[in-house]
């Protein structure tokens, strides 16, 4: 003769019940992994340059403000790592040069561009009145 309880409980979990929050985990892990790589800061700095190499290379950093153009063999134009058309980078370049007359332009050319794409910026630039001027390159190895 059995005293106590005869039931037996069995834990049960419905397949759709996980299906559900398998789903739920997966979106919202793919929409903030989707946002944290869309507003990065540093995803800008990443822009594949090939510089061609030099002797003699400057080191620019602690100077007064230095203004990144990029131009890649891909065919953007990059403006402190953000993409720009031709007008763009003159508009914007017109507005930094009135705030900082001072205000210095590094150009980041890759090896494989054309040299008339090199001599759109710098005509830009000369029509702005921008004077201190650097064109970035690789050390070159001995």
């Amino acid at each position: 003769m059995r005293i106590g309880p005869s039931r037996k409980y069995m834990f049960n979990l419905e397949s759709v019940a996980m299906t559900d929050i398998v789903l739920n985990m997966f979106i919202f892990f793919f929409i903030s992994f989707s946002l944290i790589y869309t507003f990065n800061p540093t995803k800008a700095k990443h822009i594949k340059v090939n510089l061609p190499a030099a002797k003699h290379v400057a080191d620019t950093q602690g100077k007064d403000e230095i203004v990144n153009i990029t131009l890649s063999s891909e065919g953007p134009l990059y403006l402190e790592g953000n993409i720009v058309s031709l007008k763009e980078l003159e508009a914007k370049l017109a507005s930094s040069a009135k705030r900082n007359p001072s205000m210095a332009v590094v150009i980041e050319v890759d090896r494989l561009v054309a040299f008339k794409n090199v001599v759109r910026v710098l005509d830009v630039l000369n029509g702005l009145g921008i004077e201190r001027l650097r064109i970035a390159a690789a050390q070159e190895e001995k």
